[in-house]
């Protein structure tokens, strides 16, 4: 299973050639390959896998995201709390 993550563009700059942008994802900021996706501007959303920008996102789509992946957080939580019970 692959998982990709939504991520706010800070800050765009360029390294050895490669477009590199700083995103934020929930608090936590990663340095991100935006070489797939060049069209993308600072304070746009990024989806992101292993390190790499894949596709723009929309604001919208991706605080939804954020927010199903933040109640599948809390759903395991509470199975690991009833599971060492």
């Amino acid at each position: 299973m692959c998982l990709s993550v939504p991520g706010k563009v800070l800050e765009i700059t360029e390294e050895d050639g490669f477009k590199i942008g700083r995103v934020e994802f929930s608090g936590i900021t990663k340095k991100i390959c935006l070489q797939y996706i060049p069209d993308i501007q600072v304070g746009e959303y990024a989806l992101v896998h292993v390190g790499f920008a894949i596709s723009k996102l929309d604001e919208k789509e991706a605080a939804k995201t954020l927010k199903l992946l933040a109640e599948l957080g809390q759903v395991q939580n509470e199975s690991e709390k009833g599971s060492s019970s």
